[in-house]
């Protein structure tokens, strides 16, 4: 399965949970101004100026946040955690700089994945399989 499927996959799976919000990430680099149509459909942008979009280099595929319960001494109280999953397919692996948010989303107590498929992610959301 290509990535964008399994991201597609993990998104309609996983949307209608109650203890869970995903959206995707993506991030690039466009470009903005004001634009003038040009004959045979091309256009020209003045005044153009760079558009970043997503997080950040490095930043997980679907980001979001998931329903935690703070244990009875912090009044029960149900919190956000910041999720980021990042999903792969085949043989891929993450980037040095995908990792390296994955792994200070989860030093800092956010929830921090690597799925390669939506299975994988339920199963570590109902506590039936190992974090990643």
């Amino acid at each position: 399965m290509i990535e964008r499927k399994c991201i597609s996959q993990i998104l309609r799976t996983h949307g209608a949970r109650p203890d869970l919000r995903l959206f995707r990430n993506n991030t690039g680099q466009a470009w903005t101004g004001d634009s003038v149509r040009m004959r045979a459909g091309d256009a020209l942008i003045r005044n153009a100026r760079p558009l970043h979009a997503g997080l950040c280099v490095g930043s997980p595929d679907l980001v979001g946040w998931r329903a935690v319960t703070i244990t009875p001494e912090m009044v029960g109280a149900q919190i956000a955690q910041f999720t980021g999953i990042e999903v792969k397919t085949g043989r891929q692996r993450p980037t040095r700089a995908q990792r390296q948010f994955l792994d200070t989303l989860q030093r800092f107590g956010g929830f921090a994945l690597v799925v390669r498929e939506g299975d994988d992610l339920a199963a570590v959301l109902d506590g039936t399989g190992p974090l990643s």
